[in-house]
C-alpha cells in the first residue's frame, strides 16, 4: 500500500472513531489526538512566522525607527477614546487567547481595545548594561538576541513565550531571583501611555511613585510601551549540581541554606512527594568537562523534570554542564510538567526522537481550542498556581499544599523581596528571603473542590504575609485581596492620574468573584 493510501486510510479510521465517540468526548478525554495532529504543526508555523519577522526587523533596522510612530498611534487611540466620551474602560487589543495565563479574560469583549503592536528589541546599551525593549518581546526572543552578543538578563523566566509586559504588569521569577529579586526588580525604567494620552517615562529617580506602582498592576495604570532591563555578561554553561534530599524538614533546611548563598548563581527545588525532593544549585561558567555536558534543550532529550527525578530514584548526587540558553528554558519543552497531562506519552523516547522537535504546542493555541467543556474540566480538576511565601514559612507551606491540594511535583524557587513601595513588599522594614511554590497539575486530594480549596489556600498565604501570582484564578473577595496586597500607592496614583474611568481596578480585572 502506498504512503498516500495508508495516510488516507488512517485519517478515515480516525474520523470514524471521532464520530463514534463524539467530538467533545475526544477533545476532553483524548486531547492528545487533536494536539498531535493539529496544534503541534500549527505551533511550528507560529514559531517560523515570529522568527522570520524578528530576522526581518533585525536586518532592516526598522524597530527603533518605527517605535515612536507606533507609540503615537497608541496615543491617538487613547485620545479617540476620550473624544468618544470615555464611556468604556480601555484594555490592550491583544486577544486573550494569546496570553500565557490560563485565565479567560472576558473583559476584552466589553472594553475599548487599544491595539499595541510592540514586539521588538529596541536598543542594547553595553555601556550602561541596559537593554530597551517593547512589551511584547518574549523571553525566547530576548535570550536569542542577547546571548550571541555576550549578554543576558539577570532573571529569565523559563517559558519561551512569556512577554516582558506580562512579567512587569504581572510578575516573573527564575532560579537566580535569590540574588536579583523578581523580574520587576531588574527593570530600571518604564515608558507608559497614560489615560490622558500622554507619554511618560518613570524610574527610581523620575516619576518614582509610578515606577514602583506599575508592577502587579495588570495594565490598570497605563499602557506599557517600553522597558529598560539590566543586562549581565553571559557565560556558555551552567554547572549544575543535583542533590536528592529526603524528609520534609531536611528539604526545607537544605533549600534555605543554599538559597542564602550568593555564590550560587541559581537555586531550584523539585519536590516529588511530601518527603522527597531534588535540590539544584548552579553557577555560570565558560569552562566545562566535555564528558559532563548535557544539552538538555535538544528536542530528543528527556523532559527536564524527568531527568532530575532520576537522581532521586537512583539516590545519587550528580554534576553536569548545561548550555546557558538550554538551562534558561529547561522547563519549556514540557511546560514544566503540564504536557504529561496533555500528551501522556510525550516523554517516551520514540515520541521524543520522532516528534519531539514539534513540542511544545503553543499555550495560546491550547487556550484558543480548548472549548467550554475542557475549560470547565480544567477549572474544577486542575490547578495552576504560584504562591509566594516567606522562606521561614516553607515547611508549613509545603505541608499545607500537600493537605489541601496534593499536587506533585512542586516547584520551589527562592527570591529576595526588597522593601520597595508598591503592591508587594515584606512585612518588615528589611528585604526578606521568600520562595515561590508552584503547583501545576491534577490535585490528588479526594475532597478537592476548586473554589473552596483555593480559598483555603489563599487564606493560608495571607496568614503568613505571602502573595498569590495574578496570572492564575483568584477567588478572594475585594477585602481579602487588598489585605494580601498593599494598595495604598496604587489607589493614590489611580486617583491622581484619573485612571478610575479609564481602566478597571486590578481586582475587577483578575479575580473570579468580580468577573462572574
Amino acid at each position: 500500500m502506498s504512503p498516500v493510501w495508508s495516510l488516507g486510510a488512517g485519517l478515515l479510521l480516525l474520523l470514524l472513531w471521532v464520530r463514534h465517540r463524539g467530538l467533545e468526548a475526544v477533545l476532553v478525554h483524548h486531547r492528545w489526538v487533536f494536539v498531535c495532529l493539529f496544534l503541534l504543526p500549527l505551533s511550528i508555523l507560529f514559531d517560523v512566522y515570529y522568527q522570520l519577522r524578528a530576522w526581518a526587523v533585525w536586518r532592516l533596522h526598522s524597530a527603533p525607527r518605527l517605535h515612536a510612530q507606533r507609540v503615537r498611534h497608541i496615543q491617538a487611540q487613547v485620545r479617540e477614546w476620550k473624544d468618544e466620551g470615555s464611556k468604556r474602560y480601555m484594555c490592550t487589543g491583544r486577544p486573550g487567547w494569546l496570553t500565557v495565563s490560563l485565565r479567560v479574560g472576558k473583559y476584552k469583549k466589553t472594553h475599548k481595545n487599544i491595539m499595541i503592536n510592540l514586539m521588538d528589541v529596541l536598543e542594547v546599551d553595553s555601556e550602561r548594561q541596559v537593554v530597551r525593549v517593547e512589551p511584547l518581546v518574549t523571553m525566547g526572543q530576548l535570550t536569542a538576541y542577547l546571548n550571541p552578543m555576550g549578554w543576558t538578563i539577570p532573571v529569565v523566566p523559563e517559558l519561551d513565550d512569556l512577554t516582558v509586559g506580562g512579567l512587569i504588569m504581572g510578575t516573573g521569577i527564575e532560579s537566580s531571583s535569590h540574588i536579583y529579586g523578581l523580574f520587576q526588580h531588574t527593570c530600571v525604567a518604564y515608558e507608559l501611555v497614560l489615560a490622558d494620552g500622554s507619554l511618560v517615562r518613570c524610574s527610581p529617580t523620575e516619576n518614582s511613585d509610578l515606577f514602583y506602582a506599575v508592577p502587579w498592576s495588570c495594565g490598570t495604570l497605563g499602557f506599557l510601551v517600553a522597558a529598560e532591563i539590566k543586562m549581565i555578561p553571559a557565560k556558555k554553561y551552567v554547572k549544575i549540581h543535583y542533590k536528592p534530599v529526603r524528609g520534609l524538614q531536611n528539604i526545607c533546611e537544605k533549600f534555605t541554606e543554599e538559597s542564602k548563598k550568593k555564590e550560587n548563581s541559581f537555586v531550584e527545588g523539585l519536590v516529588y512527594s511530601l518527603e522527597e525532593a531534588v535540590i539544584m544549585t548552579g553557577v555560570l561558567t565558560d569552562e566545562a568537562e566535555p564528558s559532563k555536558i548535557n544539552r538538555i534543550g535538544n528536542y530528543y532529550k528527556p523532559w527536564f523534570f524527568k531527568h532530575v527525578e532520576k537522581y532521586l530514584k537512583d539516590d545519587r548526587t550528580g554534576t553536569e554542564y548545561i548550555p546557558s540558553r538550554h538551562y534558561y528554558h529547561r522547563h519549556t519543552r514540557s511546560i514544566f510538567w503540564e504536557l504529561q497531562d496533555i500528551i501522556p506519552f510525550g516523554n517516551n523516547p520514540v515520541f521524543r526522537y520522532v516528534f519531539g522537535w514539534m513540542v511544545p504546542p503553543k499555550i495560546s493555541l491550547l487556550k484558543l481550542t480548548q472549548g467550554e467543556a475542557i475549560r470547565k474540566l480544567y477549572e474544577q480538576h486542575h490547578v495552576v498556581q504560584d504562591m509566594l511565601v516567606p522562606m521561614k514559612s516553607l515547611e508549613k507551606s509545603i505541608q499545607t499544599f500537600h493537605d489541601d491540594l496534593n499536587v506533585y511535583p512542586l516547584w520551589l524557587c527562592p527570591f529576595i523581596l526588597p522593601n520597595n513601595p508598591g503592591m508587594v513588599h515584606p512585612k518588615g522594614d528589611e528585604a526578606e528571603l521568600y520562595v515561590d511554590i508552584g503547583a501545576y497539575g491534577e490535585p490528588k486530594r479526594k475532597q478537592f473542590e476548586a473554589r473552596a480549596s483555593m480559598r483555603q489556600m489563599e487564606k493560608f498565604v495571607r496568614s503568613v504575609h505571602g502573595f498569590q501570582m495574578l496570572y492564575a484564578d483568584c477567588y478572594m473577595t475585594r477585602e481579602e485581596f487588598w489585605d494580601m496586597f498593599d494598595g495604598s500607592l496604587y489607589h493614590k496614583l489611580r486617583e491622581q492620574m484619573n485612571c478610575k474611568d479609564a481602566f478597571p481596578e486590578v481586582y475587577d480585572k483578575i479575580c473570579k468573584a468580580a468577573r462572574h
